[in-house]
């Protein structure tokens, strides 16, 4: 297993057991959060550090998370070790986009510019608000200022272009919002 950090994406996180017999709830980053499923060997890493990989026995929605049972953890004990253990995947397991569509961590670290070429700083996260996605955008040392700003994801009116291979988003907005 490869343990670069960098060549692997989050896509949930182990929160508790889940009764005796090795099951965990999960908390999925994937919409829709059983999208996690499509993956079925995880990537456990704690504290920056890999444990190991896991397979997917058994999972299933359950309240407003999931529930899952991994091959090889058969007690609730070693369901415990595993709390607060996130799970990566491979990014190169991804799949393919089409062309104008991004994966949040590929966003992550772009330079954001203005129509006018003023420099607000590059993007730290994304988050989902439920209208829109938001764009936070964090100060740097070349940036205009040292305002964090959250910019929403709308392609086409706020955002107007992603070049990836450059490493910057152009985005319509006033530097003074």
């Amino acid at each position: 297993m490869s343990d670069q950090k960098d060549d692997f994406v989050v896509l949930g996180k182990i929160t508790s057991p889940f009764g005796i017999q090795g099951w965990v709830k999960v908390y999925s980053y994937t919409d829709p959060i059983d999208g996690l499923f499509q993956h079925k060997k995880w990537s456990l890493w704690q504290d920056n550090k890999p444990l190991g990989e896991f397979v997917v026995g058994k999972g299933q929605k359950h309240s407003k998370g999931l529930i899952v049972r991994l091959k090889s953890v058969d007690d609730r004990n070693q369901a415990e070790k595993l709390c607060g253990s996130e799970i990566r995947i491979s990014k190169s397991l991804l799949p393919e986009l089409e062309d104008g569509d991004y994966y949040w961590h590929q966003l992550e670290g772009l330079e954001v510019r203005t129509v006018t070429d003023v420099n607000l700083g590059q993007v730290d996260y994304l988050m989902d608000t439920g209208a829109n996605d938001v764009v936070v955008v964090k100060a740097t040392a070349d940036s205009v200022d040292d305002q964090e700003r959250l910019l929403p994801y709308l392609l086409d009116q706020v955002v107007k272009e992603i070049d990836l291979s450059a490493g910057t988003m152009l985005v319509d907005w006033d530097p003074d919002f």
